[in-house]
């Protein structure tokens, strides 16, 4: 293996292991801080170590073993008496000298997940909800500033200064590593299932890198959903959340082609939709509604992922109860996002010049600026209408503008085939 794959290696196993190790240190040290300090110099102990001994056959627990030497030097450097010197260094040793297989150990009760108690803790009130979210997609995603950055549709800096601040409010207050209960676990649910769902998104349409989609965030995301639900199960929005992530991760198979190429929804291979998490998602759906009020955004999401799952065919889908759904949800959600899906929605439903006067009307929102969807959705609908030139000019300033090479690629191709004249 030459260091240039050793370095990909060593990518992809901080991609899968960084959140795990961070919430296990961070139950371990109480410090959230310093949890991911030590995290980070057990990532450069790999870079330093790995392209000359090989990638361990358990990269996870070799990090975790890294890290946790770390700790008890770090802590004995703080003790400033002999007496607490051994003391701190003979604690830290009962307390961090648990087993490899604590990586991988199953959770089998509501405050047991390492990894929920990092979510919890990082949603806590002392934080604004812009810091709780940025914070724990940072921490339970592995998410860079920049990828975080382009979820929010804010500057990078604004996103760091965020994710720092946090943490050291965190340190300051002292605030526990733990689930919380009562009325508090209320009070932060709402913000834990917005990080949930913004690590599912960033596992379903990668912001960045050479992959389309991260499955491995994905299934995080419903794992913890799925855990959500048994802490909150007279909580509607709790089971919208996991019918929308079960019903989108449904298509995860059909979303890439055999080179790993994106395939866009009504291109897809219907019959690749995995059917039972179909099932699981409309049940979880079902649970919602049944649990009565008003339908909150995350089940609004899910109906409309419903209308898709339920069509056998793209022309069998409700494209107009999408459009109605999407209103529904920017009455309640105001968002510029949720305007262009339904101009998407309305464009399918009333034709192509509908949604065109839709999107016209985002062309000028700040907030989408640099969102390389605008672009691509008004390529589409250009082309539909026969005006390639344009749509053309709109498939270049997307490809321009997406993070994501395989996007990249796709949308080059687009404009390519509006340049022969042809609809893409």
């Amino acid at each position: 293996m030459t260091a240039t794959d050793t370095h990909r290696a060593i990518d992809a196993v901080w991609r899968i292991e960084s959140a795990r190790l961070t919430a296990g240190l961070a139950r371990m040290v109480r410090d959230i801080g310093l949890a991911e300090d030590l995290a980070q110099d057990a990532l450069v102990a790999a870079l330093e170590q790995w392209p000359q001994s090989g990638v361990p056959n358990n990269p996870g627990a070799w990090l975790m073993a890294v890290a946790k030497r770390r700790a008890i030097d770090a802590m004995r450097r703080q003790a400033t008496l002999e007496r607490k010197q051994v003391e701190v260094g003979r604690d830290l040793e009962a307390r961090l000298g648990t087993d490899e297989q604590d990586l991988d150990a199953a959770i089998d009760d509501d405050i047991g997940d390492d990894l929920l108690r990092l979510i919890f803790t990082a949603c806590h009130p002392v934080l604004s909800v812009e810091a709780r979210v940025a914070l724990t997609l940072r921490m339970l995603g592995g998410l860079t500033t920049d990828e975080i950055a382009r979820a929010f549709l804010v500057p990078e800096p604004t996103v760091a200064q965020r994710i720092v601040r946090a943490k050291r409010s965190l340190a300051d207050k002292k605030v526990p590593f733990e689930v919380p209960s009562g009325a508090d676990r209320g009070d932060r649910l709402a913000s834990v299932l917005e990080v949930v769902y913004l690590v599912f998104n960033e596992g379903y349409s990668a912001t960045a890198g050479d992959d389309w989609v991260r499955p491995s965030l994905c299934e995080e995301a419903l794992r913890l959903g799925r855990i959500l639900a048994g802490l909150a199960p007279a909580e509607p929005e709790v089971h919208g959340l996991v019918s929308l992530m079960e019903i989108q991760a449904s298509r995860l198979r059909a979303r890439i082609g055999p080179s790993g190429e994106p395939v866009l929804l009504l291109d897809q291979d219907r019959t690749r939709w995995d059917r039972l998490l179909i099932r699981r998602g409309l049940a979880a759906l079902e649970r919602a509604e049944q649990l009565g009020g008003a339908l909150g955004r995350y089940a609004l999401q899910a109906a409309i992922a419903a209308c898709h799952a339920r069509a056998l065919t793209p022309q069998e889908t409700d494209w107009a109860r999408i459009a109605a759904l999407y209103a529904a949800l920017g009455q309640l959600s105001p968002s510029p996002i949720v305007e262009l899906n339904r101009a998407v929605a309305v464009s399918m439903a009333f034709g192509p010049a509908a949604g065109l006067e839709l999107v016209d009307t985002l062309v000028a929102e700040p907030a989408l600026k640099g969102y390389h969807l605008l672009p691509s959705v008004r390529g589409d609908l250009l082309a539909k209408l026969g005006r390639f030139d344009e749509a053309r000019a709109d498939f270049e300033r997307a490809a321009s503008l997406t993070r994501n090479n395989r996007e990249r690629v796709l949308l080059a191709e687009r404009a390519a085939a509006c340049t022969r004249g042809h609809a893409p």
